[in-house]
């Protein structure tokens, strides 16, 4: 699932989907329409302010927001008349797997490359639908796919790679079979490697290698799992996977190249341990302890999580994971707990896998904040703040510019909602009837105004 071979096939697929989709009647990857667009009549909200702006103007020019204005804005453009409605950022998933949403478990790891690639194109333009115009992918081979979003061949958001999975023999993101061992090093790579799945590797030496190839493609920020997970077969969530100077390793390669590593890490040795390496983004972290979140907070680490509340999210897997799966749920309200008690800067994301169902509810997944957060501030979560995670990828920035915002200058990913998210931000649980208007990039993906 992610090597240079993977790239060119997606490319060839992608290219494939869009003609039938053309054929079909389906909408094109990309709107088009004229260069400049003007919102005239929206309330703002701004990705940062608790508050609605006055009626207001906003011009979008060359995949940016030129002029905001409480006073109308002459210009020759595209106009849409919001009627009062709300114009408010793009919304950013901080924890995603696009290739990883819709096939099975089996099928993601054994099943047709060529198919599987599709799915994630299809899945790719319902996540753009759902009014997500970013994603951080934190393990899979979507570098093809980024690619052929990029060149407008499928819509679908912004994607910031990962690549592979990096793991540890036994560890969370391995999917070998126990027929699969002895592992040679040095030797024949597995079917989940081959695809760049997951990568395996045993040392510090191993993982710089298996660090620097993910940044050779393209990664934006680097994937370790330090520590147990839920989906993998041979992973107890208890175990502390690599050593701190394995992780070091990933941390000075991702460092040379001007960007960071995130660990998938749950418990507060594989916290703790994460961060004395220099990891510099802790993902999920729902076992840890008070001392672990004092340390996030000190050290001003990031905290990449996610709302787990019941057991839907282990639906496709087996019992011993769904057992996993109950201390993950068990833990959710004392990891955001922690996270506003030590004011830990927190993102949002979902880490759908396996199901598209789940994949259906991430807007509601976003709304499910408000069990810790008013509306304002679990919006302000899923669009700035989100952005600002961004941001650590420095030069490995595949979208230069300020997203997550509406603001003079910031990159024009836009959402027209139907109604006040920040009264009721239930509404981005049906983004269908609610987001009346997607923009990406510029480009407007969905108009329902124009009819």
């Amino acid at each position: 699932m992610g090597g240079a071979t993977m790239s060119a096939g997606l490319l060839r697929v992608a290219a494939l989907l869009a003609a039938i989709g053309t054929t079909l009647g389906a909408p094109p990857a990309s709107a088009q329409q004229d260069s400049a667009v003007l919102f005239r009549n929206v309330r703002i909200f701004d990705g940062k302010a608790g508050a609605l702006s006055p009626p207001s103007s906003v011009l979008v020019r060359n995949k940016t927001i030129e002029k905001i204005s409480a006073s109308d804005i002459t210009a020759t453009a595209q106009v849409i008349d919001g009627g009062g409605r709300v114009l408010m950022p793009g919304l950013i998933d901080a924890h995603w797997h696009a290739m990883l949403v819709r096939p099975t478990p089996m099928a993601a790891l054994a099943g047709d490359v060529g198919y599987n690639n599709l799915l994630a194109a299809s899945e790719a333009t319902a996540t753009l639908m759902r009014g997500f115009t970013t994603i951080r992918d934190m393990g899979g081979p979507s570098f093809g796919l980024k690619q052929a979003i990029d060149e407008d061949l499928v819509a679908g958001p912004r994607i910031y790679p990962s690549g592979a999975i990096i793991t540890i023999t036994g560890g969370h993101g391995d999917f070998r079979q126990l027929s699969d061992l002895p592992r040679t090093i040095g030797g024949m790579l597995s079917r989940m490697e081959r695809i760049g799945g997951s990568m395996v590797a045993d040392s510090p030496d191993e993982v710089r290698v298996r660090a620097r190839e993910q940044l050779m493609q393209g990664a934006s920020q680097v994937k370790l799992t330090a520590g147990g997970g839920v989906a993998s077969p041979f992973s107890p969530l208890d175990v502390s996977t690599f050593t701190e100077p394995e992780l070091r390793a990933a941390v000075e390669a991702a460092d040379n190249w001007g960007t960071y590593v995130a660990t998938h890490a749950y418990t507060p040795v594989a916290i703790q341990r994460s961060i004395a390496a220099g990891v510099r983004c802790i993902e999920h972290g729902h076992l840890m302890d008070e001392a672990s979140a004092k340390l996030i907070a000190e050290k001003g680490i990031w905290l990449s999580t996610q709302p787990f509340l019941d057991m839907s999210m282990a639906a496709a897997l087996g019992p011993s994971e769904q057992d996993k799966m109950r201390q993950v749920v068990a833990g959710t309200d004392r990891v955001y707990a922690l996270a506003k008690k030590y004011k830990i800067k927190t993102a949002f994301g979902t880490d759908v896998l396996f199901s598209k169902a789940l994949a259906d509810r991430q807007g509601a997944m976003l709304a499910a904040l408000t069990r810790w957060y008013t509306p304002a501030e679990a919006l302000t979560m899923a669009t700035s703040t989100n952005a600002e995670l961004l941001s650590l990828s420095g030069p490995r920035n595949p979208y230069p510019g300020k997203l997550g915002v509406v603001a003079e200058g910031a990159l024009a990913d836009l959402l027209l909602v139907d109604g006040n998210p920040l009264d009721d931000i239930k509404l981005v649980e049906d983004p269908a009837k609610n987001f009346v208007v997607i923009m990406k990039d510029g480009r407007i993906y969905k108009n329902r105004l124009a009819h």
